[in-house]
């Protein structure tokens, strides 16, 4: 059942790099929730959007760069619920590309930069997504929820196993 709280979008563009390194496209949040962690281009989903029609004008305005529906994979459904702070509790549809077009630019809202899959900035972002986001990476579908505890950043329980 889905939490009280507003539909967002994520989105994982991933590139492999000469020499076989992949790569997946994050960015510093310049603005609104989580600012100054480093996060998926995506926002919220606007009346009578679906979340993929919502991804693909995300990543545009967050990135510069143009990803067509066809070319993303659904990779999973988040919840994520914030006792402490109702307002921020949301629905997160997540989704990975590997196809776009034009390079990533910064913008008001995020400065894109690249990552190693491998070495990701797992404790410059939200606490959840060491949880899932490396198998997601892999090809994995992730569907879950994830309760914040009282500093509204670390994870208190969810669905998936903390250890």
């Amino acid at each position: 059942m889905p939490v009280a709280g507003y539909e967002v979008c994520v989105c994982y563009l991933t590139r492999v790099r000469a020499g076989g390194r992949r790569e997946v496209l994050l960015g510093r949040k310049r603005t609104g929730l989580g600012v100054g962690k480093i996060v998926g281009p995506g926002g919220k989903v606007e009346a009578g959007e679906s979340p993929l029609e919502a991804i693909v004008r995300e990543v545009a305005e967050e990135t510069g760069t143009r990803v067509a529906p066809g070319d993303l994979r659904a990779a999973g459904r988040l919840e994520y619920r914030f006792p402490f702070r109702p307002g921020w509790s949301q629905n997160s549809n997540v989704f990975v590309g590997e196809v776009w077009q034009g390079e990533p630019v910064g913008s008001d809202e995020l400065a894109p930069e690249w990552f190693a899959v491998d070495e990701l900035p797992l404790d410059e972002m939200w606490h959840d997504a060491r949880f899932w986001l490396p198998a997601v990476l892999a090809g994995d579908e992730v569907r879950a929820w994830f309760s914040f505890g009282a500093d509204n950043e670390t994870v208190a329980e969810s669905s998936l196993p903390l250890g």
